[in-house]
């Protein structure tokens, strides 16, 4: 029998197993520990598992939808599982409500240990309006009595080129502040490592590692966006240029959307929070989980190329 297919062996739950973060997650985790891997639509969470890389036994990879707004069934969808990957739910105005929902049912499934993606710079009063909500979010998980570890991710360097759509401008009130951004694969890298021994700590009889514990997860340099129209457009060899808006003209550029207007508001705050400097700082918590630098954004634009 494989050692990953004994039912001593720890059983990993990651949810957001077909999204961007929770599917590199359960690719690096996969064939080294039992998992189970959660969607919110089954079928798209059994091709996640039928598709992983390295699972060499049915019963290593198990498979199931999951809702953070269901209590009852995301309880019963946790039950078993000894150490869980929260990836932060869908941006809506009901976001910490369905947070909530679902810390209250990882304790009644008694779960081991939890860990979390929120972002950095996480406050009550934070210029980004979304890392209210991971706050908040934070707050719920230190008043839970669940063991965890919060990832505080800073924007994610991936979608910076996403951000300048086909016509290749960064617009944005930010003004010449600077962000950390930070790869994805980094943040899937380190919330690896901190499940795995957290898992095996479990295992042990030992209380989880990193319990307790927020790591800010950031890129090794804070770029402006002027600097990161030059990189995108180095990498892809398209023009790109950033245009620094007024709030007003950034909520016009906007408005064709048709955005409720707390959505315009997260929008536009993502540049207010860079033009803030709320998301300048350089961490060298990647490094120091991984054992080696966290990406540059060209180094992430050009393995994205790629791709």
């Amino acid at each position: 029998m494989n050692p990953v297919d004994t039912p001593s062996t720890p059983l990993i739950a990651i949810t957001g197993a077909t999204g961007a973060v929770g599917s590199r997650v359960a690719r690096r985790l996969a064939g080294t520990a039992r998992l189970r891997l959660f969607s919110r639509d089954a079928a798209r969470a059994e091709a996640a598992a039928r598709d992983l890389p390295g699972t060499t036994a049915a019963s290593t990879v198990e498979s199931a939808a999951l809702d953070y707004a269901e209590g009852e069934g995301a309880a019963s969808a946790l039950a078993g599982a000894d150490v869980v990957l929260m990836v932060s739910a869908a941006e809506t105005d009901h976001r910490l409500a369905d947070h909530a929902t679902f810390i209250r049912a990882a304790a009644a499934a008694g779960v081991g240990h939890l860990v979390y993606t929120s972002f950095l710079a996480a406050a009550p009063d934070a210029v980004f309006t979304l890392a209210r909500d991971h706050h908040a979010t934070e707050e719920l998980l230190a008043a839970s009595g669940v063991s965890h570890t919060i990832l505080r991710d800073n924007f994610y360097q991936d979608v910076f080129p996403l951000f300048a759509g086909e016509e290749g401008v960064l617009r944005g009130p930010a003004g010449d502040g600077r962000v950390s951004a930070v790869a994805r694969d980094d943040v899937a890298a380190v919330a690896a490592v901190v499940l795995a021994e957290a898992a095996m700590a479990l295992a042990a009889g030992r209380s989880p590692e990193h319990s307790g514990t927020t790591y800010d997860l950031t890129g090794p340099e804070a770029f402006t966006l002027e600097e990161a129209a030059a990189v995108i457009g180095g990498v892809t060899g398209r023009p790109v240029r950033y245009l620094n808006e007024t709030l007003t003209e950034a909520r016009a550029s906007r408005a064709g959307y048709g955005a409720p207007d707390w959505q315009l508001e997260a929008w536009i705050s993502t540049y207010t929070a860079i033009g803030s400097g709320d998301l300048a700082a350089v961490s060298g918590d990647v490094q120091r989980l991984l054992g080696r630098p966290a990406q540059t954004l060209r180094q992430t634009l050009e393995r994205w190329r790629q791709v």
